[in-house]
């Protein structure tokens, strides 16, 4: 197991967990040891998603561009080696509280924007479907007063991730709490 490398939810067959067997598998392959040396994971976990088991691995945000490089690949591989589990890629993000009036004076730093609620939440979102880019988002309020999130996505990534919707859908409703669909709208 690398170091640095820690289980949040791990699946056991046989007593053991998959994902570092998965990894070290991988590592043997030639083609892909060095990519591998360049990043490292901080997390992984299984998640049931629309009915299927799916795999969530977290990456620590300063490498998301590094990542973002070998991302198609390896999950790719990933998804080879646990017989076509959707392997979904997010970057290990934090959200800090807001501020109260009567602690601004104690506070030594203002909180950054990428710590905030809805920067974290965006951002979970692009990683999701990073291969394609979100081209359009809009917000839909009901009359009982439920939201649902529209997202607009790049026509050209539309072969690649159309079987993984319904996975991306579910996974951000239980990692945020938000609905969100998914479209692939065609522009003129």
């Amino acid at each position: 197991m690398r170091e640095g490398f820690f289980l949040l939810k791990p699946t056991f067959v046989d007593r053991r967990w998959l994902f570092p067997e998965a990894l070290k598998e991988l590592e043997s392959n030639p083609d892909i040891k060095p990519i591998l040396r360049e990043v490292y994971f901080t997390g992984a976990k299984e998640l049931e998603a629309a009915g299927k088991k799916s795999i969530l691995v977290y990456f620590p945000v300063p490498q998301q561009k590094q990542f973002q490089k070998i991302q198609v690949r390896l999950g790719r591989e990933l998804e080879k080696k646990f017989s076509g589990r959707p392997v979904v890629f997010i970057a290990q993000r934090r959200i800090l509280p807001k501020p109260k009036r009567n602690q601004r004076a104690q506070q030594k730093q203002l909180r950054p924007r990428s710590r905030t609620l809805t920067a974290v939440h965006d951002g979970i979102l692009s990683d999701l479907v990073y291969p394609a880019e979100i081209v359009g988002k809009r917000t839909r309020v009901k009359l009982d007063g439920s939201k649902l999130i529209k997202i607009h996505l790049d026509r050209t990534q539309q072969t690649t991730l159309e079987h993984k919707l319904d996975v991306f859908t579910s996974i951000y409703k239980k990692l945020t709490g938000k609905d969100v669909t998914f479209e692939f709208p065609a522009y003129e």
